[in-house]
């Protein structure tokens, strides 16, 4: 009877621990376990990618685990792993990873503060404050043909019809000239002088030359520069900083390497 017990107690414990095992794995495939901690890797990385693991998620997951330990288990019948391309190949991968590790660790160690990004945007708002023109223009390659067109408006031509005939600016042409809302500072330096003399409602007398050609220029209204609130633009500014200090740290490893 002692024996009997002994016996079936053993049992209880055998299964118990096969019962633990199998908690820890996924599936049994051809005869080899594989550990739920795939499962946990590849949910993490849909998540990271900002997808939400939802119940019917992780059965897809673990299908896609389970096929993917078949694939490998006949790509190890085939010795796959242990050809040279294959070898190089995760070389490279092992290089991927490793460098996109260290690029995220600095980034969560060196994060853009906010005092930093208010301090760019106020950088930002001071070079694109002040006025905003919205201005239309006729652009040609000769002064001549600036010049008679200039003389055309002048007796009563519409600005519109003869951009869309004459300019050779493709984008703003076909739109009668227009260039829409902008800052000043946005033209060529030579286009800039022209428009900033220019009230609303004129238009250069004589023809304004740039390395594109001649242009005739002509003012339809002026405002006050229209700018995004910082909170509205605050998440691009954190990106473009964000890189801007990623590049400086990567400048800064190559250049304290010792390159022979």
């Amino acid at each position: 009877m002692k024996k009997q017990f002994l016996m079936a107690t053993a049992m209880a414990s055998l299964l118990a621990l096969s019962a633990g095992a199998m908690a820890q794995n996924l599936a049994i495939v051809n005869g080899k376990a594989v550990p739920k901690t795939r499962l946990d890797a590849l949910a993490l990385q849909v998540a990271k990618a900002g997808r939400p693991v939802t119940p019917e998620m992780e059965g897809q997951l673990r299908e896609e685990v389970i096929a993917r330990e078949v694939f490998m288990q006949e790509a190890e019948k085939q010795g796959i792993s242990g050809s040279d391309d294959f070898k190089a190949q995760m070389e490279l991968a092992r290089q991927t990873l490793m460098i996109r590790e260290l690029f995220a660790n600095y980034q969560k160690k060196n994060p853009v503060s906010d005092a930093d990004l208010k301090a760019e945007y106020d950088k930002f708002a001071a070079a694109n404050g002040g006025k905003e023109y919205k201005a239309r223009h006729i652009l040609v390659e000769k002064e001549s043909e600036a010049t008679a067109i200039i003389a055309s408006l002048k007796k009563g031509g519409k600005f519109e019809d003869i951009a869309k005939k004459q300019s050779k600016d493709p984008g703003s042409g076909a739109k009668g000239g227009d260039l829409d809302w902008a800052n000043p500072s946005s033209y060529v330096p030579e286009f800039t002088e022209a428009l900033l003399k220019l009230n609303k409602g004129q238009m250069t007398d004589t023809p304004v030359k740039s390395q594109f050609g001649y242009h005739v220029i002509r003012v339809d209204d002026i405002r006050s520069a229209q700018l995004p609130a910082f909170e509205e633009v605050k998440p691009q500014i954190a990106q473009q900083m964000q890189q801007q200090k990623l590049a400086a740290f990567q400048e800064e490893l190559r250049k304290k390497a010792k390159i022979e």
